[in-house]
């Protein structure tokens, strides 16, 4: 098992309580395919870099997770499909 670390933004247009099942959505995510969440830091609405999708601020997500290779596979597919992400990242921690 291995550590990482997966940040996404979530379109700022996208209610509260939607962006709460979001968060929830991927967590659970994790757990169904064996990992362990071992934190969720919602960082709130920011400031881009540069416009993306003609947003200038989007709401940030940071989770630290552990679980096998093939889970963070599955997590980029699934943030990919859904229409309410602008961004994510998602990197291997080293210990």
């Amino acid at each position: 098992m291995n550590k990482y670390e997966s940040i996404y933004v979530i379109k700022p247009t996208v209610e509260e309580e939607a962006i709460k099942a979001l968060v929830e959505r991927f967590s659970t995510l994790i757990q169904q395919e064996g990992g362990q969440v071992d934190n969720v830091d919602e960082w709130g609405k920011r400031r881009l870099a540069y416009p993306i999708a003609d947003f200038k601020e989007g709401y940030y997500v940071l989770m630290n997770f552990t679980a096998e290779p093939t889970v963070p596979q599955e997590l980029e597919r699934n943030y990919k499909i859904t229409d309410d992400i602008i961004r994510f990242l998602t990197i291997r921690v080293d210990e």
